[in-house]
């Protein structure tokens, strides 16, 4: 060996893989000096400003509570907590299942509810001013109910000690069972969401014990129940895990039939080397044509975009679904 070699000073930069991407869709534009990158500019954007970015933090560790935006690595999390918003996740961080698109953690034996979860729940969204609250959960498999329970009692709970404010969930399958359901219908949030994720033939390898057509009978059971005829029913899809543009339209149609008013449709982003890779980057066009192919169907409200998620500006969107479906019903 050398001898400068056996004195090298220099910082040593670890050597890591990069992930395996798509390629990048855009043309090389002739009057940059750099040409396109690993990712295409509508995935870019600017950091965004303010104080409340810290704030938001604060009052969510002071309460001992877990967000979708930190565990799921949402790609959102900057620009919602500079709002003063965030997802807050309930029955703990940990799941019972398993997906190939989802960075949250897994375990067969979670751990035990927390009673006073709800309060502390209650206690975060008064401080930080919501006026629209988005509840998601971990599945919960290991549970008699699912964790339905829990969940009506979290929704309880904000609206007891939080004031006028809505409530929207975000919740697993509950295996199918139609009496976990009626527990979280009977607590009235403003709109019910469960997560279709992705087109049928891909559903096998993306999600892990779900069914499509389990999610389908669920939205229908949710939009046809008696106790729900104020609540609004939401689903949301992926796109760029190698599905074709005629899955993606027949996924919506089915979401339509099956009584989904509100439909979002995001870019998916591989959140660490062991989920699925992006096979694709779907252009804001595309995103454009999924929309107005929703609204052709007669679906009240869609929302599709490279950074969509569920709860990303679930406050602007359940105004503006409520402000189209008053639009159609007048019309």
């Amino acid at each position: 060996m050398a001898e400068a070699d056996l004195f090298d000073t220099r910082p040593q930069v670890k050597k890591t893989r990069l992930n395996v991407l798509p390629v990048n869709p855009e043309a090389a534009d002739p009057d940059k000096a750099v040409g396109p990158g690993r990712f295409p500019s509508w995935l870019h954007r600017k950091l965004p400003k303010g104080s409340d970015l810290k704030e938001t933090g604060k009052i969510i560790d002071e309460n001992r509570l877990h967000t979708v935006c930190e565990e799921a690595k949402c790609p959102n999390l900057l620009e919602c907590w500079s709002k003063k918003t965030a997802t807050f996740l309930i029955m703990g961080k940990a799941c019972t299942r398993n997906c190939g698109f989802c960075s949250i953690d897994f375990d067969k034996a979670p751990k035990a509810l927390e009673g006073d979860e709800p309060m502390r729940v209650a206690d975060s969204v008064k401080k930080l001013g919501l006026k629209h609250v988005v509840i998601t959960m971990v599945a919960r498999d290991d549970l008699a109910d699912g964790g339905a329970s829990h969940l009506a009692s979290v929704i309880e709970t904000v609206r007891k000690e939080a004031g006028e404010v809505t409530v929207e969930v975000l919740t697993s399958d509950f295996n199918g069972s139609e009496h976990s359901l009626d527990i979280v219908i009977a607590a009235q949030p403003e709109i019910f969401n469960h997560n279709i994720e992705t087109v049928r033939e891909l559903t096998p390898r993306v999600r892990h014990k779900a069914t499509y057509d389990k999610t389908l009978s669920l939205l229908a059971y949710v939009r046809k129940h008696p106790a729900a005829s104020n609540l609004m029913v939401k689903s949301g899809i992926m796109v760029g895990l190698g599905e074709t543009d005629d899955q993606v339209k027949q996924t919506i149609r089915d979401l339509h039939e099956n009584g989904c008013e509100i439909i979002t449709i995001g870019q998916y982003l591989q959140p660490d080397r062991t989920k699925l890779r992006v096979k694709a980057f779907i252009s804001p066009d595309q995103f454009k044509a999924y929309e107005e192919f929703g609204y052709s169907l007669g679906v009240k409200y869609m929302y599709c975009g490279p950074f969509v998620r569920s709860s990303y500006n679930a406050n602007l969107v359940i105004k503006q679904a409520k402000n189209q479906i008053k639009t159609i019903q007048s019309s």
